[in-house]
Order: C-alpha cells, then sequence, then structure tokens
C-alpha cells in the first residue's frame, strides 16, 4: 500500500480527546472495517507512515502496537506489517459492531450475529469452483436455483413437514419473502403481536394493511387477545413468531399452536409463520415445536448462519407459490443465484454451526441473566432460545434509560419501537450476542442508566 493510499484511506483522524497512538489504530482498524484498506495490504515502514503522516515514528509505533496487540496487525521479523481481522473476530457470534470495536458505540441495535468466517468462506470457494453451469445460463430472476429449492425442501421433510421444491419460493431474505406475501395479498387487516418484529410492522403498514395486536410476554400469548385479533381480521392476513419470538424470546406452547389454527380455520385468516430464529433452540435439550397446521410458513439464513446472506424463503402450498411466482415484485426480491449456491453448501453442513452457536448463545444468555438477576428495578425471564433478554423496567422509562445508555457507549432499542400502539414504555430489548466482557460493561451501563 502507497504512502499516499494510506493517507487518504484514513482521513482526517486526528481526535483532540485521545492520545495520537490510539487515534491512529482506531482510525487504522476502522478503515479496514469500511473496506477503505483492503485485509491482507501491507503498510508501508514505520518511518516512511510517520512522514506521510506528520506524527513521531514513536506514534506510529504505539498505535501499531495496539493493533498486534489486538490481532488486527501481523509483523513477521524482517517483514512489513500486514493488516487482517483479528481471529477472534472471524470465529465469535457477535459483529464487531457489537463489541465497540468498529466505533465508539457497543451497538445493539440489530440481534444480529456475525457468519461463521471460516466455514463461509469454504463454502463460497466451492459455490465458485462449481458455478460454470449456473453463470452459462441467463441469470434472470426466478423461483429459486433447483438445488436450493430441493435443499430447504428436504430439511422440512426431515422435520416432519413434508415438503416437495415446488412448495419452496427463494427471496432475498425473511424481509423480502413477508413483503412479497404482503403485496400478494394486499391484507385491509393484519393481526400482529405486540411486541414484534420492527420491520414486520414497516412491511404490513406500507402494505396498506390496519394492525391488529396481540399480546405476547415471555410467558406467553394472551389467548384472549388472540380470539379478538383474528375476529377482527376475518378473511385477512396474521404474522406470527411462535418459535422464540421477537424479541420476547417466548416459545409457542402446543395448545396455544391448535387455538392458533382453530381461529385461522374459523376465521378465514392467511396465516403467516417467520421462522427465523427457530433454530436457535437454547434449551439443554433442544426439542422443537410442532408446526402450526395450514400456515405458510418464512424462513432465512439470517440468524442461523449470516444477514449478510441474503437468502429466505416461502414455504406454502405450491398453488400459492405459482401465483406469488407471477407478482411483479418476485423478481426483484428474488435472491442472486451465485448467492443461493453459497447456500446450498452451507445448509449441506449446518448442524456443527448451529450447535457451536447454540452453546456460546446459552453460555453468553446466562451470564447476561446472572449480571442482571435479583435486581429490583427491573424484570425478566431467561428466554428458552433465540438472541436477546426482554426486560420490563420498574424504576425508569425505556426511552431514558436508552438515551443514559448512549452516553455511556452502548446503543439499545426501547419497547416502543416493537409495539403497534406505541405502548410498552417500561421495555427494553438486550442482546446477548457479544461475548463476556462486553456483557459485563452493558450490565454496569444499566446500572448506571437506571
Amino acid at each position: 500500500m502507497s504512502d499516499d493510499h494510506l493517507v487518504r484511506a484514513l482521513g482526517p483522524w486526528r481526535n483532540a480527546q485521545a492520545p495520537l497512538g490510539a487515534a491512529l489504530a482506531r482510525a487504522i482498524r476502522e478503515a479496514l472495517l469500511d473496506g477503505r484498506i483492503r485485509a491482507g495490504s501491507e503498510l508501508p515502514a514505520e518511518r516512511r507512515l510517520a512522514a506521510a503522516l506528520g506524527v513521531s515514528r514513536g506514534t506510529v509505533t504505539a498505535a501499531l502496537d495496539r493493533l498486534r496487540a489486538a490481532g488486527w496487525v501481523r509483523t513477521r521479523h524482517g517483514s512489513a506489517s500486514t493488516v487482517r481481522l483479528p481471529p477472534a473476530a472471524t470465529e465469535r457470534i457477535a459483529p464487531l459492531s457489537a463489541t465497540g470495536e468498529a466505533g465508539p458505540l457497543v451497538d445493539l441495535r440489530r440481534a444480529a450475529p456475525a457468519a461463521p468466517q471460516e466455514l463461509y468462506l469454504e463454502a463460497t470457494r466451492r459455490a465458485t469452483e462449481r458455478a460454470g453451469p449456473l453463470l452459462a445460463e441467463h441469470g434472470e430472476p426466478g423461483p429459486g436455483i433447483p438445488e436450493l429449492r430441493t435443499a430447504i425442501a428436504a430439511r422440512y421433510s426431515r422435520e416432519g413437514v413434508a415438503t416437495l421444491p415446488e412448495q419452496i419460493l427463494v427471496t432475498s431474505g425473511a424481509r423480502a419473502a413477508l413483503t412479497l406475501l404482503a403485496a400478494h395479498f394486499g391484507p385491509r387487516t393484519a393481526v400482529v403481536e405486540t411486541p414484534t418484529y420492527v420491520y414486520a410492522l414497516q412491511v404490513l403498514r406500507h402494505a396498506g394493511a390496519r394492525l391488529v395486536g396481540c399480546r405476547v410476554t415471555t410467558d406467553g400469548w394472551d389467548l384472549d387477545q388472540l380470539r379478538d385479533a383474528f375476529a377482527t381480521a376475518r378473511g385477512q392476513l396474521a404474522y406470527l413468531m411462535p418459535d422464540f419470538h421477537n424479541p420476547t424470546g417466548a416459545l409457542m406452547p402446543p395448545h396455544t399452536r391448535r387455538a392458533v389454527a382453530q381461529l385461522a380455520a374459523r376465521h378465514q385468516v392467511t396465516l403467516v409463520v417467520d421462522e427465523t430464529l427457530r433454530d436457535l433452540d437454547l434449551r439443554d435439550e433442544p426439542d422443537p415445536m410442532p408446526r402450526i397446521p395450514g400456515a405458510t410458513l418464512i424462513g432465512s439464513t439470517s440468524k442461523s448462519i449470516w444477514g449478510g446472506l441474503r437468502i429466505g424463503w416461502i414455504r406454502a402450498r405450491a398453488s400459492l407459490i405459482r401465483e406469488l411466482q407471477n407478482h411483479p415484485l418476485a423478481g426483484p426480491l428474488s435472491a442472486p443465484p451465485v448467492q443461493q449456491l453459497v447456500a446450498v453448501e452451507l445448509l449441506a453442513d449446518l448442524e456443527p454451526v448451529l450447535g457451536r452457536r447454540r452453546h456460546e448463545l446459552r453460555q453468553q444468555r446466562d451470564h447476561l441473566g446472572n449480571l442482571l438477576a435479583g435486581d429490583g428495578r427491573w424484570h425478566f425471564t431467561l428466554p428458552p432460545g433465540g438472541l436477546v433478554l426482554w426486560l420490563r423496567l420498574r424504576t425508569a422509562l425505556a426511552d431514558t434509560v436508552v438515551e443514559r445508555a448512549g452516553r455511556n457507549g452502548v446503543a439499545l432499542m426501547a419497547g416502543p419501537r416493537f409495539a403497534v400502539d406505541g405502548t410498552l414504555t417500561r421495555c427494553l430489548r438486550v442482546p446477548f450476542t457479544p461475548p463476556r466482557h462486553v456483557l459485563d460493561q452493558i450490565a454496569g451501563v444499566l446500572d448506571d442508566a437506571c
């Protein structure tokens, strides 16, 4: 890397509130994460770099020492220093933005895991090596490459839901799947849980639906509100997340699933079930719940593998899949073919990844739970799965806590963001995806903020 290239990549990096060495180390790290510096690039020699940046060689040495200690720079004797992602960043669940290593904030506004890098890169290599026949085709959008539709259908069939490839439509993520379904059905009214997935509220509102909420807590679903909501939405649509519900982590029990199926049939409601978090069962002995009969299912690789792999799908009756294929939005919401091939490779060897993720998430959930347990300022139930704790605050409003936590370097999301009607003002979502030392920091910030 030339001196001029590095200077341009770093930009105005000096920070009056930090020592020059620390500021320079942060600037190099952020430039790598932003893609302004390519991983594997060799840095100029220390003396040249100091001259180019207008600082002492001691400042450069201090910055490189910091980066080497954290694994961001590797220096071999007699060779140049090379920038890289540290090994810890390629193995852990938490994205760098959720650890404070990518900027001034521990950003917990997204409860999303980083990619399993070694596995992902290997799958990409294998997919690239056999992409020739795919690249020789037109590459136009379709229902999904046959190999991926077959792999997804086979997974459902192994789990007891007999499925043919023609019952699968591949999309560019779960949100795209819901967008397509909402555009196809055009519901005037839609049942949603309160709280629920933030972007589901946006998608359904944009489709013109009036949203009817039914209450979910960490203890489960309010059956009376479910009955009222389904009756109100007669002939329309319902969007539910029964498996490790986002954000409460609740797992819908069998009797509630049976009640939901009966309500959907009685009121002729199209039931859309989001299974994005179904794989993240953190119980000591995972035991998948039976699916709700008659539901249209949405799946995704975003939480089990990586959100950057834009692969989602719809599992429904074959006639509905054909209708969705012909919708004008089906093409724009489809997934790139080569990414689909990468997904095929990953789904073929998914269980070891899920096993490791469940183990780490279970430990991190328990660690954060122990840190926060027994405090009268909040209440929570340890979730059986998912990625977050759902705190009910007793002494402060969630918006106030979010503002105070932000001033102390932790970005969180308050309950009203997840509610149909702006309620849940004393609820707070706290992901447990970061490593333990960051969870310690989060607990300390919550203590101060409350």
